[in-house]
């Protein structure tokens, strides 16, 4: 028996290429080891880095999104003539061949009951449950013609973030730190808060690594108790003490890593290491009691109960400490009308009253400080909302059933014009009308902005040149809103 030989047949494809000059495993130290700077400036794969990079205009991305989809209808897409049918019987042309999740028989269409009006020098057509982001309506730029293929929650969600419909892709935060590596060796490239009491219906694989190394996979930060599990030392156990053993397993790692070259137990290695320099950095960095009164009054933050105002202003911290993608997920968005608690007459009110602060906010705070330039804010939701009243079951509660065929988000800030609304539905709102926009457009947008390339960003992985965008090229730059 040879056991040269059969160590060698051991070796996968990915432990073969870590070995080399351009290993993935190669990377994700030059990741973890960069310092106010990008990865890729010192990294010794900066002539493979250069395949995919282009001039960036945001250094960090906060991606807001909205778990369960808002109604569009009720916040972006003014819509008088459905106004004006609310409560007729809805056109055949929308139901012929067409399914829906919950809604049965034939639906009436339902205008929205809340007013809409013209904000800022753009004019941009804004609710009225949004007063406060009504004044920064020249700061962002609303898309009303988004769409999906998919209707229901975790496929839109994972197609969103990781370009497939189901699980296993690496997650949109994961591609933007492989190739951009992060700004703070403190800190992780890639963190996710959550608000509204529940994961999304994605769960945790919309900020995982998937086929990338586990080291770009996003870190959930908490608003209470200990910022990120398992990252404070056991009871017993001071800091003196966590570095000996660290420094035991390093060397049982290295040993390791020299005998199979696995770049996963490199990730392994540096990210003790992370998770030793993240036990004095994060605290500093989620320490909330640190800002102004002021600051706390213009996000309208909730002391130590988690909200939506909380991250947001954590987002901002984290901006200013180089992570460079932070996502942020509100749950309650699935507005069915099944009841009170996702209805349009007392649930989107209310949801809508715990964002339009705090995103108003989280605007201008970033524009003050000089951070809006350089920080791209997108909103969205993982599909749209029908023109119809779902009425499930005989509901008398308001509703709007899953819509992929169009819904709106909207982006602000790193090298997004502001001030002006792209694309247009159809009259009664259901049917995209100009500049039809997918999820691959908005993707390979975020990925230019960022400086990368979503054409050429890629990795190959059984079999395939693994992309965020899919492997078709049906994506297209939306120039139109770029600076």
């Amino acid at each position: 028996m040879n056991l040269r030989h059969q160590q060698l047949q051991a070796v996968t494809r990915r432990q073969f290429l870590a070995k080399g000059s351009t290993g993935i495993g190669a990377l994700a130290l030059s990741s973890l080891l960069a310092d106010n700077q990008s990865a890729s400036a010192k990294s010794p794969q900066s002539t493979e880095t250069q395949k995919f990079r282009l001039p960036a205009k945001a250094k960090s991305v906060i991606f807001l999104h909205m778990a369960g989809s808002p109604p569009q209808q009720e916040l972006f897409d003014y819509k008088p003539e459905l106004v004006k049918r609310n409560m007729q019987p809805c056109p055949d042309s929308f139901l012929k061949g067409r399914g829906f999740p919950f809604i049965k028989g034939h639906p009436k269409m339902l205008g929205t009951p809340y007013k809409f009006k013209q904000c800022g020098q753009s004019g941009t057509w804004l609710s009225e449950l949004l007063p406060n982001f009504q004044k920064v309506a020249d700061d962002v730029t609303v898309i009303n013609s988004m769409h999906t293929d998919q209707f229901n929650h975790a496929p839109a969600q994972l197609l969103l973030y990781t370009g497939a419909p189901r699980f296993g892709g690496a997650s949109m935060g994961s591609w933007i730190t492989y190739g951009l590596g992060s700004e703070n060796k403190n800190l992780p490239g890639y963190m996710v808060l959550l608000s509204g009491g529940s994961d999304p219906s994605g769960g945790k694989s919309l900020w995982g690594s998937g086929f990338l190394p586990s080291v770009y996979q996003g870190v959930q930060c908490r608003t209470t108790g200990d910022p990120i599990l398992y990252v404070t030392n056991p009871k017993g156990i001071n800091r003196e003490v966590r570095r000996r053993s660290l420094d035991a397993l390093k060397s049982l790692n290295e040993f390791e890593l020299k005998q199979f070259g696995n770049p996963e137990t490199l990730t392994r290695i540096n990210q003790y290491e992370l998770a030793f320099r993240m036990q004095m950095s994060v605290p500093e960095a989620v320490a909330l009691n640190s800002e102004t009164k002021q600051t706390h009054e213009l996000y309208g933050t909730t002391g130590e109960t988690p909200s939506f105002a909380n991250n947001c202003l954590l987002a901002r911290r984290m901006v200013e400490r180089g992570v460079r993608f932070i996502q942020l997920f509100d749950y309650g968005w699935d507005m069915h009308g099944t009841g009170k608690g996702n209805d349009l007459i007392t649930a989107v009110p209310n949801k809508a009253k715990m964002i339009d602060q705090p995103l108003y906010a989280l605007i201008l705070d970033l524009k003050q400080r000089g951070m809006l330039d350089e920080t791209l804010i997108v909103w969205s939701g993982e599909f749209g909302r029908t023109s119809m009243n779902e009425e499930r079951n005989g509901s008398k509660f308001l509703g709007r059933d899953h819509h992929p065929h169009c819904y709106s988000i909207w982006m602000a800030g790193g090298g997004i014009k502001g001030g002006m609304t792209y694309g247009k539905t159809d009259e009664l709102g259901y049917f995209i009308a100009e500049k039809k926009t997918s999820v691959r457009d908005l993707q390979t947008t975020i990925l230019h902005l960022t400086g990368l390339n979503a054409r050429k960003l890629k990795v190959p992985y059984q079999g395939l040149d693994q992309r965020l965008i899919g492997p078709a090229d049906e994506d297209h730059l939306l120039k139109d809103i770029l600076v």
